[in-house]
């Protein structure tokens, strides 16, 4: 979710959910080098998604069928099913990256830092530099993909399985007791919230720029309710 320094504009549909789904957002915590095999995997993966999502983003995503996109890609039906159980991952694929984003804020936060703190700098750090993942980004190829993704009941329903792996990373982070999976669950839902809530405002007209101070309120105001819980 957070990036420093904002960054230009993707020019692909490929850039466009990359960058709706953070994808070169930096690390909290440095990760194990890819193998050569992983790389060459991963780059099949990208090369066939980037078909689908210009596919879906043209024509939208119920008129694109699972054999345009294979032959598209110059792969077979089978294959593109081995990298790609679901017609919906071929959007969604690079949230992937970002399942235990949360998870690895906290356990790569300093050490007089609480996690709920490092999770609120997280977030703040990423409206200032417009991550799309924030939903505070009026890039208009990422709003495309917004569109196609928020219009799409299949890929949103698709998109809570992605959230619910974030929510079981982050509880296993916070420790995996009852109370750090009902504070995961309600961390989550807090990001979910708050990021749907500034797309909702940008898709009305709104510049990023201009959604950014009651973006970050909003932002506040939510963590104060987590640290308080519901009661006032």
């Amino acid at each position: 979710m957070v990036m420093s320094g904002e960054k230009p504009g993707p020019r692909t549909a490929a850039d466009a959910t990359d960058a709706a789904a953070g994808g070169d957002a930096a690390a909290p915590t440095p990760r194990t080098p890819m193998s050569l095999r992983e790389r060459k995997k991963q780059l099949t993966y990208q090369a066939v998604s980037d078909a689908a999502i210009s596919l879906f983003l043209e024509r939208g995503f119920d008129k694109v069928s699972v054999a345009e996109i294979a032959a598209a890609a110059d792969i077979s039906k089978p294959t593109l099913f081995r990298y790609f159980p679901a017609k919906e991952d071929l959007a969604l694929h690079r949230f992937a990256d970002h399942e235990d984003e949360s998870a690895r804020v906290v356990a790569g936060r300093a050490e007089e830092e609480s996690p709920l703190d490092a999770l609120r700098r997280h977030f703040l750090d990423g409206l200032e530099a417009r991550d799309p993942v924030t939903g505070l980004c009026d890039v208009p190829q990422v709003l495309a993909f917004h569109r196609l993704l928020y219009g799409t009941p299949s890929l949103v329903a698709r998109l809570y399985a992605y959230q619910g792996r974030s929510e079981a990373a982050l509880a296993r982070a916070l420790g995996e007791r009852v109370t750090d999976r009902l504070a995961a669950g309600q961390i989550v839902a807090v990001l979910r919230i708050l990021a749907m809530e500034n797309w909702q405002r940008i898709s009305e007209g709104r510049s990023a720029d201009q959604v950014y101070a009651d973006a970050v309120e909003a932002a506040e105001q939510g963590f104060v309710q987590l640290r308080s819980g519901l009661e006032d």
